[in-house]
């Protein structure tokens, strides 16, 4: 059952009673990191979605570029790279993924999981090897095994996780387009049932049955013995909203908790905008009905007078929730790791911990 986030949802939202992504002290890049751009990070995960443990210390990925001058441009250099967390600060641990001859140009955000003593790294695929600059998306994984003293072995080469496509969704093969205004298949997320066992991706997508041009979905594949196959949408949000970025779900007690994130340039026209900020919808089993968070969607959002503090929230089962500094205040782009927040799970809601930083 695809379940609607619609544009009464969207009305509901009360600023007035929202919870605020709280203000961040100095924010520096990684160590080693200085020049270069961090954004859309996420940690390496157990089955359950909980932040494993790898030689006795958490370890995440994030997306990075050259820090050229040109925010705007890093989406086209991206690579995925190793973050740690050391002494309260970020240590840059280099690529994760070695330079191969693959048919996309850049990676762009996913998920990581590990399991029987590899990791699998879940990732999108982006643009073209042969032609520089593109909005193509596919969804792609790699495993390597990990090392008894916790140091990553020899990665396979990327494959693609779908082989198939359905009616259900827009492939996103188009060259030419603008952020905010592209189609998506991309932002894999992986997710285990507890209910029964089955695994499931989680994506960001866009849904083909529609006649508005803001119809993001948050799409859906089971791991069969034949290898994922797509599945019908969890949500959408057709003609409300264009990207439901970094969807992912977490088990919580005896709920699922979708989460995506979005931007009010992303929304319709014809719609009140929300604020820039994590949004979700909360449900009894994976096949829904799935209901809005907080009466709304929304779970945090940045102030109207600070719209770029941050962005790219991805929730973990612990409700350890990670982000990325945007452009806060007046002071530009920074594209370093934000700190930690706690979030703490409530039945149909979800909220800030009083404490907000982890």
């Amino acid at each position: 059952m695809t379940s609607p986030w619609t544009s009464a949802h969207v009305a509901a939202i009360d600023m007035d009673k929202a919870a605020i992504v709280p203000a961040f002290a100095e924010t520096p890049r990684p160590s080693g990191g200085a020049d270069f751009y961090y954004w859309d990070m996420w940690p390496v995960q157990n089955p359950d979605g909980t932040i494993a443990s790898i030689g006795g210390r958490a370890r995440w990925m994030a997306l990075t570029a050259p820090d050229r001058g040109d925010p705007a441009a890093r989406h086209f250099a991206a690579r995925i790279r190793w973050l740690e967390q050391v002494d309260g600060g970020w240590v840059d641990r280099g690529a994760v993924l070695p330079s191969v001859v693959v048919p996309y140009e850049r990676e762009w955000a996913g998920s990581a999981l590990l399991m029987d003593g590899r990791v699998t790294l879940f990732f999108t695929g982006a643009g073209s090897a042969t032609r520089s600059g593109g909005y193509q998306q596919k969804l792609y994984e790699a495993h390597a095994p990990v090392e008894a003293d916790g140091s990553i072995g020899a990665w396979s080469v990327p494959a693609p996780s779908i082989r198939a496509m359905t009616a259900d969704y827009c492939a996103a093969d188009a060259h030419e387009g603008e952020p905010g205004r592209i189609k998506a298949f991309r932002d894999p997320a992986f997710f285990r049932d507890p209910s029964d066992g089955a695994d499931y991706l989680v994506f960001t997508a866009s849904l083909a049955a529609t006649t508005s041009d803001y119809n993001g979905a948050v799409g859906l594949a089971r791991c069969t013995s034949d290898g994922w196959v797509l599945l019908p949408p969890v949500v959408h949000a057709d003609g409300v909203n264009n990207e439901l970025e970094r969807a992912h779900i977490v088990a919580h007690g005896d709920r699922y908790y979708l989460f995506w994130v979005t931007q009010r340039s992303t929304f319709s026209p014809g719609v009140a905008a929300g604020p820039t900020g994590l949004y979700g919808m909360v449900a009894d089993r994976m096949t829904g009905p799935w209901r809005p968070l907080n009466g709304s969607g929304l779970v945090i959002a940045n102030p109207d007078a600070d719209p770029f503090r941050s962005y790219s929230w991805f929730v973990s089962a612990e409700g350890v929730t990670a982000s990325f500094v945007d452009a806060p205040g007046e002071n530009g782009f920074v594209g370093a790791p934000a700190p930690l927040l706690q979030l703490v799970f409530d039945g149909e809601s979800v909220r800030l911990s009083a404490a907000a930083l982890v």
